[in-house]
């Protein structure tokens, strides 16, 4: 364990209100606040600038005297790529207040901090947010730049607040052909219409938002003008339009993506990372593209157990993006975990953050096909936990009001931005305290270099041969997955020797390739028939030989990737 620093804060740390969402100005200055209160522990980074010219704000968070980032292996965490998903950044800011405030007095983050290091991005798309902010509010899916066209819509309906109450719910017009109709037990609740039904109440149903060029018959949606989606537009299996919407014109054209890719493959470091969304309430694991049965298993079963803490700890299923997270069963998605793990072969996962329906006490459900189809026993079930825990604004009444197009509507019906996209402002600190216990799991079992010994041994009166030993202190192995070895992205272990003046190699090379290093992770059970061969696979060692006075003093250095690195100094005596 390393030796714990305790330097106090330079100034008090800030008291962030978890109930709300911040904004740009508010995000900015706090995160400035934790660095000044933390100078040990945090450094504020621009990675980059927005669409709109907002900078893109990483926290480097790890103990600075106890070497620098790069030297650390790294977890990476994000937040918020998607716009309204705004408890993404709350889940980051709870994890930043618990490592500032915790290291010194809480073992697991005093290590973490002190042997790895976190990269922490709480609001990765500013832009998007701060529309889902503003005072009268638009819920677009990711960027604000106009895509695949600039031109703004000439007709149709644009979802936009028009009674000015800042939210956007539904509109509802009695119509002998729609396809809903109040619950026969409680009218406030439109439920399908049935097969064959006739004779009864029906409504047509349509976002709130105002009509371009209404010709009194034809209403049609329009798409978001912004239709870009970041997380499509990851290098990584990136597909045009016509394949996967909001992919962008290439892969990283948009700033945002850019800063984050370019960072992450500037920093080899990282081998492991997470990325918080909303809502489910579940972990998502690889592949997106494939099935459990094409995954290399060897990182299937690194997955599933990590994964399977992260169930424990967090309370949220753990499950595969493929088997058990696809919008259409014939269509498969692309994004960060495709680039970060098929690619990189960096561990990653997805959280989706918060489950209305599981908190209404709705339990035995599909993640993805309930929102095609569900029993109107759970809308019964989501209308009495609006009413007796949101105060009855998750589903609002639905209230009279003349629209400047369609005359007489009513507007009412589901929140979906505040109490589905997002939990109210009473849950999302409990929300949030899910996480850190797993996240500094995770971070502890990143594969961590470490020296062993350094070993002098006198051939002569100026030579002598030199063993510099190393070996992984992590559960992970210094590849972190078989799919980086299989993408020969991953370094294994280099030893360097530096030589002051008047001292030469005799035999060996400034610079010796060692091998991968295995982590502490165990095999197979003790129990197994087919024993561990290779017992001390987690260690390497280099050696020279070196004519040079005695008293001269060498350097010595050993990086493993993503197992960081080590430095050694060595007086030949």
């Amino acid at each position: 364990m390393a030796a714990h620093h305790t330097t106090p804060a330079a100034a008090p740390l800030p008291t962030p209100q978890f109930d709300r969402f911040y904004r740009h100005a508010e995000l900015s200055q706090l995160l400035a606040d934790y660095a000044a209160a933390r100078p040990d522990l945090i450094e504020r980074r621009s990675i980059g600038f927005s669409h709109e010219g907002r900078e893109i704000w990483l926290l480097v968070i790890t103990q600075r005297a106890t070497g620098p980032d790069t030297d650390k292996p790294a977890l990476w965490i994000d937040g918020n790529i998607h716009a309204a998903e705004l408890t993404a950044s709350t889940a980051c800011l709870y994890w930043l207040h618990q490592l500032a405030s915790t290291y010194g007095t809480d073992p697991k983050t005093t290590e973490l901090l002190d042997t790895r290091v976190v990269y922490l991005c709480p609001r990765l798309n500013p832009d998007g947010a701060e529309l889902a902010l503003a005072d009268v509010p638009r819920h677009i899916r990711s960027s604000t730049r106009p895509y695949p066209f600039d031109e703004p819509h000439v007709d149709g309906l644009t979802v936009q607040d028009v009674d000015g109450d800042g939210r956007i719910l539904q509109m509802r017009i009695a119509d002998p052909n729609g396809s809903w109709k109040p619950h026969p037990d409680e009218p406030r609740l439109l439920i399908p219409r049935e097969p064959g039904e006739f004779g009864g109440t029906y409504y047509r149903v349509m976002p709130e938002g105002l009509l371009e060029n209404f010709d009194g018959t034809t209403i049609r949606v329009n798409k978001d003008r912004e239709g870009l989606d970041l997380n499509r537009n990851f290098p990584a299996y990136w597909r045009q339009e016509f394949e996967q919407l909001g992919a962008g014109p290439y892969p990283t054209s948009e700033p945002e993506v850019r800063a984050m890719v370019d960072f992450i493959v500037k920093h080899p470091n990282i081998g492991a990372a997470v990325s918080f969304h909303t809502h489910s309430g579940v972990i998502l694991r690889p592949m997106g593209t494939q099935s459990d049965d094409d995954m290399t298993p060897e990182d299937l079963w690194i997955y599933k157990r990590l994964s399977d803490i992260g169930a424990k700890l967090t309370g949220y299923p753990a499950i595969s993006i493929w088997h058990d997270f696809k919008y259409h069963p014939k269509e498969i998605i692309t994004g960060t975990q495709d680039w970060v793990y098929e690619h990189l072969g960096a561990l990653f996962w997805t959280v989706e953050i918060w489950a209305p329906n599981k908190e209404a006490g709705i339990t035995d459900y599909d993640w993805i096909h309930w929102y095609r189809d569900h029993p109107p026993e759970d809308d019964l079930k989501l209308l009495k936990w609006s009413d007796e825990h949101c105060d009855g604004h998750a589903h609002n009444d639905w209230r009279p009001f003349v629209h400047p197009q369609l005359g007489a509507v009513e507007i009412g019906g589901w929140d979906r931005m505040n109490y589905w996209r997002n939990p109210p402002p009473k849950y999302r600190e409990r929300e949030a305290a899910r996480f850190p216990a797993w996240l500094s799991q995770l971070g502890l079992s990143l594969p961590k270099l470490q020296a062993l010994s350094t070993q002098v041994e006198a051939l002569g009166p100026d030579t002598w041969r030199v063993r510099f030993v190393v070996g992984n202190a992590g559960y992970l192995p210094s590849y972190v997955t078989k799919r980086a070895l299989e993408r020969k992205v991953a370094r294994a272990c280099v030893f360097e020797i530096e030589l002051p003046a008047g001292a030469a190699l005799v035999q060996g090379k400034t610079r010796i390739e060692g091998p991968q290093l295995e982590g502490h992770a165990p095999k197979n059970s003790l129990q197994a028939f087919v024993p561990e061969r290779d017992v001390t696979a987690d260690k390497a060692q280099a050696e020279w030989i070196v004519r040079a006075p005695a008293g001269t003093v060498l350097s010595l250095k050993a990086r493993a990737g993503r197992a960081g690195a080590v430095r050694s100094e060595l007086m030949l005596r």
